[in-house]
């Protein structure tokens, strides 16, 4: 699986280059799923939102399922379980990428498990992966305990898909404990390798290569309590 791994979208033209990339044509001649169920684990969250993201009216939302995709279907994890494989495996296998929204990850990790999901990615090895936010920190290892907002006493530990965590949202606006020493204070937990991502930055991950797409600001932290910045 290639992996597009974001905080807010497809936000810029680098982004969207590595994406055409990846697909290997076109966004117009590309099908898609999106998949809402990391809303439903975040107590911000409501139906009114998880609306919002599949019908792209939220600001911004033109970077993701609002892109010209070619086709765009709903993949709601929690029902995988009660219409069977035989119906749903063959329509992640048709897609050629998965727009996976944000919410809760450790929520996310639990529904993938549950309905087979996780066990299907080793064969979807053409298939593109784009995450936002808890969309894209579920591939990690864990998040740290700051981003488990479901149930705060729980795990935080997520699919370790890949090697690394990932704090998003990088000094947004308003938001205070997204702020740069706020991400210095969760990497020195961490353990492990980590990214913290503003807006407008990506990491594509193709075979084991790592590579940080942006116009914006991240840092590098890797190893614990290491960091280095990037731009």
């Amino acid at each position: 699986m290639k992996l597009l791994l974001t905080s807010g979208g497809i936000t810029n033209d680098s982004i969207r280059e590595e994406l055409v990339g990846l697909l290997g044509k076109p966004i117009e001649e590309s099908d898609a799923l999106f998949i809402p169920t990391a809303q439903w684990g975040q107590p911000a969250c409501s139906p009114q939102s998880v609306w919002r993201s599949t019908a792209a009216r939220w600001p911004g939302e033109q970077a993701f399922v609002g892109l010209d995709w070619k086709s765009v279907g709903v993949l709601e994890l929690t029902a995988l379980a009660s219409i069977g494989e035989e119906r749903w495996v063959p329509w992640v296998k048709d897609a050629d990428v998965l727009l996976v929204d944000g919410g809760e990850a450790v929520y996310l990790a639990h529904w993938m498990r549950e309905s087979g999901l996780a066990a299907l990615l080793p064969e979807l090895a053409e298939t593109v992966w784009v995450g936002v936010s808890a969309g894209s920190m579920v591939m990690t290892p864990r998040i740290g305990p700051e981003f488990v907002d479901r149930d705060p006493d729980g795990t935080d530990e997520t699919l370790g898909v890949v090697d690394f965590s990932i704090f998003p949202h990088l000094d947004y606006p308003g938001w205070t404990s997204n702020t740069t020493e706020a991400a210095h204070r969760w990497a020195a937990k961490i353990g492990h390798p980590a990214y913290a991502i503003d807006e407008q930055t990506a990491i594509s991950v193709v075979d084991g290569e790592v590579r940080v797409i942006s116009e914006g600001a991240w840092e590098h932290f890797p190893d614990l309590g290491g960091a280095s910045d990037g731009a």
